[in-house]
């Protein structure tokens, strides 16, 4: 159902290197790239994610609540994703491991402008 996800940034470039090592580890790149936006993803393909200047020119600023979730072949790329995600100047949100008793394993971390994301694994 969604086509693609953006989230604000307030450094692109800063963005594009911890975007593009999350978007490598999953197989995919850029598949769109503008002065103030930069999408990553597969044409064709599943869900993508943008990062963009706000297109009204004020800060970027973090939603509360708001979370971008990256579905993992895996436990072992969920485990990878969070390493990717703070070694390259991601926040810790929630260490790899299980949530709940439905077999659901997830991490949560922040990019470098402070949005929330999560790479998750279900069964």
């Amino acid at each position: 159902m969604i086509g693609y996800v953006t989230v604000g940034t307030n450094d692109l470039p800063r963005a594009a290197q911890f975007y593009d090592a999350i978007a490598a580890e999953m197989g995919t790149g850029r598949m769109m790239e503008f002065d103030t936006f930069i999408a990553w993803g597969t044409p064709g393909g599943g869900c993508g994610i943008a990062a963009t200047k706000p297109f009204d020119g004020a800060a970027a600023t973090v939603g509360n609540g708001v979370m971008v979730a990256i579905e993992a072949r895996d436990q072992d790329q969920v485990d990878r994703l969070y390493k990717i995600a703070l070694d390259h100047g991601g926040s810790d949100e929630g260490a790899p491991g299980p949530r709940g008793d439905g077999g659901f394993y997830a991490a949560y971390f922040r990019d470098p402008d402070g949005n929330k994301l999560n790479a998750f694994v279900m069964g």
